[in-house]
């Protein structure tokens, strides 16, 4: 079981946000929810910047970003040294991303997946291992 994982979104992701959140009690101590908090319009880089800064200096292992689409997540946490955002629109995506890319942070395009869909993507993530070897001598080019 991990220790903490980090969660996020814009409004577009507010309510797929908050069905993940009680999910990975499954799988962390705790979760710490970056918000936001309802509904309402609000900027995505507000949210992913903090949620990845904390993911890049090692206060949260692994993270979950969700936008409408989940590019303007995935970019924006990009940004960050160490970070490796990737978007899963299904499991094998998710697995893919973690056990090729070493991906700690999963973006989600709540516009394009069901909620039964998100939880075994997210599934697929926490559960999956990086293989390293020539996958680590790869990732390891990532940083500028």
């Amino acid at each position: 079981m991990l220790k903490n994982i980090a969660i996020g979104s814009d409004h577009a992701g507010f309510e797929l946000k908050e069905k993940v959140k009680s999910y990975l009690g499954k799988y962390a101590e705790s979760v710490e929810d970056f918000g936001t908090n309802s509904p309402d319009s609000v900027d995505y880089p507000d949210f992913a910047h903090p949620l990845a800064k904390a993911v890049s200096e090692g206060t949260f292992p692994l993270g979950v970003l969700i936008c409408g689409s989940a590019n303007g997540v995935c970019m924006t946490a990009n940004k960050h040294n160490d970070v490796r955002a990737a978007i899963a629109w299904d499991p094998e995506l998710a697995s893919l991303a973690v056990q090729h890319n070493n991906a700690n942070i999963l973006c989600l395009p709540a516009r394009f997946i069901t909620d039964e869909d998100a939880l075994s993507i997210v599934e697929a993530f926490l559960t999956s291992e990086f293989e390293g070897g020539r996958h680590g001598r790869r990732t390891d080019k990532i940083n500028c």
